[in-house]
C-alpha cells in the first residue's frame, strides 16, 4: 500500500509503511496530491523508497486533510442490512444517496462541532469507508471501477437524527452542518487489485466499539456505488463516496469518536458544542 497525504501546513507527501517523503521529491512533476490522483488510479505512483529524501515516520508528522479541496461529497445511507433494520427502514432497491456541502468537511482531528441544542439535540456519529476518485469518468462499468479510483480513506459521518426524524426530506439539512464529515489523514492507494470484501469497519466512541461490520455485508459494494453514480453525473478526481455505516451512535460534547477501517486507516476527533 502507498499513501497520499498533506502536512498540516499543506505540503504534499507520498508514503508507504515506512514513512513519508515530499511528493515532489519522489516525482518533481507532481505539485499536489490532486495532480497525483490520476497516477494513483493507474497504479503509477513512484516508489517513495527511491526518492532522494529520507522517509519520515507517521509519528513525526502532523497531517491535515489529504486534499486541499475535495470535489463532490456523496454519502450512501442504509447500506448495511443490519443498520437499516436498526432504523426500522426497509432495504432500498437502489443506493440511497445524498450529498454534503464542502463546508461540512473537517480534517483529521476535527473537532466535531455539534450545533446548538435549539437546532439539534440528537446527533449520531458513523464510521465509514470512503472512496476517492482518481480519474474523470462517465457510465463506467463495475469491472472498470479500479481503473478510476485513486484510493480509500476512513471518514466519520454525522447525522442530526432529530432533524431527519421530523421529515425524511430534511436529510440534506440533517447531514450538512459544519464538521459533519471528518476525513482521514491519508488516501490509501493499493498497489494492485484490493479485495475490500473482508475488511471491517468500526465505529468507536470513547474507546468502545459501538458498531462493526464487514464490507461484504454492504447492500451495494463500493464498485457498484461508483458505477451507479457515474451514470448520474460525471465523476472527477477528488470526488468522494462515503459508502455507508455499520451503525450510528449518539454523541455528546466531551466524547471522542474514531472510525477504523481495517487495512485502510483510522481517524479520530473530539466532540464539542458549537458556540460554547
Amino acid at each position: 500500500m502507498k499513501y497520499l497525504a498533506r502536512t498540516a501546513t499543506g505540503r504534499p507527501l507520498l508514503g508507504d509503511e515506512e514513512g513519508f517523503v515530499p511528493l515532489d521529491a519522489a516525482e518533481p512533476e507532481l505539485g499536489s496530491v490532486r495532480e497525483a490522483l490520476p497516477r494513483a488510479a493507474a497504479a503509477e505512483l513512484p516508489d517513495p523508497a527511491e526518492a532522494p529524501a529520507t522517509r519520515v515516520p507517521r509519528e513525526g508528522l502532523s497531517l491535515g486533510p489529504p486534499l486541499e479541496r475535495f470535489g463532490k461529497l456523496w454519502g450512501i445511507g442504509l447500506n448495511y442490512a443490519e443498520h437499516a433494520g436498526d432504523l426500522d427502514e426497509s432495504r432500498p432497491a437502489e443506493p440511497a444517496s445524498f450529498m454534503k456541502p464542502a463546508t461540512a468537511l473537517a480534517g483529521p482531528g476535527g473537532p466535531i462541532r455539534l450545533p446548538p441544542t435549539d437546532r439539534s439535540d440528537r446527533v449520531t456519529a458513523e464510521a465509514e469507508l470512503a472512496v476517492v476518485m482518481g480519474r474523470s469518468c462517465r457510465t463506467v462499468g463495475t469491472e472498470d471501477v479500479d481503473d478510476v479510483v485513486a484510493g480509500y480513506l476512513p471518514v466519520i459521518d454525522m447525522t442530526a437524527e432529530d432533524v431527519l426524524a421530523r421529515n425524511p426530506r430534511f436529510l440534506t439539512r440533517a447531514k450538512s452542518f459544519d464538521t459533519f464529515l471528518v476525513v482521514g489523514p491519508e488516501i490509501a492507494v493499493p498497489e494492485g487489485p484490493l479485495d475490500l470484501a473482508e475488511l471491517s469497519v468500526r465505529t468507536v466512541v470513547d474507546g468502545e466499539v459501538v458498531a462493526e461490520n464487514v464490507v461484504r455485508n454492504m447492500l451495494f459494494p463500493p464498485a457498484e456505488i461508483v458505477a451507479f453514480h457515474s451514470a448520474v453525473a460525471t465523476l472527477e478526481p477528488g470526488d468522494l463516496f462515503s459508502t455507508g455505516t455499520p451503525g450510528a451512535e449518539p454523541i455528546e460534547p466531551g466524547d471522542r469518536v474514531r472510525a477504523e477501517v481495517e487495512s485502510i486507516g483510522s481517524v479520530e476527533a473530539p466532540v464539542i458544542r458549537d458556540g460554547t
